[in-house]
């Protein structure tokens, strides 16, 4: 019999095998994406030296606070010097909240 998976295993899951095809590096780092129940957080990862370039949080979930959110991370991105980034969904589904932080992040200067 099979065990009964949760929405946050699953979760897990796909980011796992998002990961094992996505690295971040120090010319081109991981721009990860993290949804709570309250916030949404973006952190710029190089993952060949193991280091949190830049991160950026805001409360809400909506459409608005993910514009919001994908303006200041390419603010933090460029304070930074990073032009270029990997995506990282996450595991969460490209649906429309994630897609309005990633339009956002490009009109605001960033390149993935």
């Amino acid at each position: 019999m099979m065990a009964t998976k949760t929405k946050r295993e699953l979760r897990k899951r796909r980011h796992f095998r998002v990961r094992n095809k996505i690295a971040g590096t120090a010319a081109r780092p991981r721009m990860a994406f993290y949804r709570s129940n309250k916030r949404m957080e973006v952190q710029f990862i190089d993952d060949d030296a193991r280091l949190t370039l830049a991160g950026v949080s805001i409360d809400g979930k909506n459409a608005e606070a993910a514009k919001a959110l994908g303006e200041k991370a390419a603010e933090a991105a460029k304070g930074k010097g990073i032009e270029t980034v990997v995506f990282d969904r996450g595991g969460f589904a490209f649906g429309t909240n994630l897609k309005t932080l990633a339009d956002s992040a490009r009109e605001a200067g960033l390149k993935f």
